[in-house]
């Protein structure tokens, strides 16, 4: 970067010891800012690094790259595959591709939004728990296919997506 460090510029973040988060950010910015069209993979970056790109990484990537924010927030909001929030601490994903709706999985999700009292992209009030969508696991012969915490499992019944989550939740997927 140059002399200056992001807290001397006008609306920078802070880059110092006093801000920890801001100076991981700008580090993992630096880092890829000299390859070409950084901007994608510096945000993958920082997301795997935090889980989820935290509000201050606009402001921070924007000046590293010499971008608006409008700019680095268009791309943040246009891929789905960036979250702008923490995780919760264990994801339930139903898989509602063809082929797997084909054998059950509407009925499943409906199963997982009723016992876990949310909506698909929602999280649990505590917090704990996310349920999400996805539209292929690759897993299309065993449907209908569901990932708890990490875990894959085919031919999915609710008395299964149950038993995974419970799994979850006593810390058997870690």
């Amino acid at each position: 970067m140059t002399e200056r460090s992001l807290s001397e510029m006008p609306g920078g973040a802070p880059s110092d010891a006093a801000d920890p988060v801001a100076a991981r950010l700008e580090t993992l910015a630096l880092a890829r800012k000299a390859e070409a069209g950084p901007l994608m993979e510096i945000l993958h970056d920082i997301q795997h690094e935090f889980g989820y790109l935290p509000e201050s990484a606009t402001p921070v990537v924007a000046e590293v790259l010499n971008l608006s924010r409008a700019e680095v927030h268009g791309v943040i909001s246009f891929y789905t595959d960036f979250r702008t929030e923490a995780p919760a601490e264990i994801a339930v994903a139903i898989c509602r591709g063809e082929a797997c709706q084909a054998v059950g999985a509407e009925s499943l999700v409906g199963h997982a939004e009723a016992t876990l009292g949310v909506q698909v992209g929602k999280k649990t009030a505590d917090q704990s728990i996310e349920l999400e969508q996805i539209f292929c696991f690759g897993n299309c012969a065993l449907g209908p296919s569901a990932s708890v915490a990490g875990r894959l499992r085919g031919r999915v019944t609710p008395e299964v997506l149950d038993a995974m989550i419970e799994d979850a939740r006593r810390g058997a997927g870690s």
